[in-house]
């Protein structure tokens, strides 16, 4: 692997194929593993670059200490950026790295050409909630505190089981298969640093102040405020568009790799 010093952190990546940059952001539980699913189609005529993230795997933690907050992951993106020297590049986040994601191009857009958001994580404030509508983002704080009690006190599967099951529906963790479990094990003391990772709301005048080219893509099976997110965001992102994956949930890229690709690689355009 390679890697490029970040705020007296080596940040690694993988960096595979030939062509125009595309960056890939992971979400919470992963890291550069995350994206094997889809290394290979989209590899083949661009030049994939996929880093861990600060605190994630291959860097082993035990969830005490800081550096573990959206600011600090969203500054080290940057960073990244920046370090690779590839001028604007694409760029795309999954879940809470499509959080991450979002926050590089309201900050920085001079760095990115496109911008790809897979179902990202966070919550809505009052001026992107249409009326009536509830923002339960206590439900997620409390999963989040359970799931990491767990972990904190040894029983690691069984905080994975409770996060994972909370996404994707009850018995989710136990179908998930055996490479996958382990990235999650490999990752799980950094549900501990999101108790604390003063995740802010998207609001309205956020959304409206991205001006990259962006597409947002979901799957039609995800339940929950994520879809609520996906909906707002696309509404209030000008020009953006939205591309759902049929029979596909969260992990959009992992159960359906190839129309993932063919839908990122469309948006992106050739070469």
């Amino acid at each position: 692997m390679k890697s490029i010093a970040v705020d007296k952190f080596e940040m690694p990546y993988v960096d595979i194929g030939r062509g125009l940059p595309l960056v890939a952001i992971h979400g919470s539980l992963g890291d550069f593993r995350s994206w094997s699913p889809v290394m290979g189609p989209l590899s083949g005529d661009r030049r994939l670059i996929v880093p861990s993230l600060r605190r994630f795997f291959p860097e082993r933690w035990d969830g005490k200490g800081d550096g573990f907050t959206i600011a600090e992951h969203t500054a080290d993106v940057i960073a990244f950026l920046e370090g690779l020297g590839l001028g604007p590049v694409d760029l795309m986040g999954h879940s809470r790295g499509g959080h991450i994601a979002f926050r590089v191009a309201q900050q920085r857009p001079d760095l990115i050409r496109k911008l790809i958001l897979a179902e990202p994580g966070g919550e809505l404030d009052a001026t992107l909630l249409t009326p009536g509508e509830d923002a339960p983002s206590g439900e997620r704080v409390a999963s989040i505190l359970e799931a990491a009690r767990l972990i904190a006190s040894g029983e690691v599967d069984k905080g994975l089981e409770s996060f994972v099951d909370r996404i994707y529906g009850a018995g989710a963790w136990a179908k998930r298969p055996a490479a996958a479990k382990q990235m999650r094990r490999d990752n799980a003391y950094t549900l501990i640093g999101q108790i604390n990772e003063q995740r802010a709301p998207f609001s309205r005048a956020e959304a409206e102040s991205i001006r990259t080219p962006t597409l947002l893509i979901g799957g039609e099976l995800t339940r929950g405020m994520i879809p609520i997110v996906l909906k707002a965001l696309t509404g209030a992102i000008p020009g953006a568009k939205c591309v759902m994956i049929p029979n596909a949930s969260h992990s959009m890229f992992e159960q359906a790799p190839v129309r993932f690709s063919e839908i990122v690689r469309e948006f992106l355009g050739s070469p």
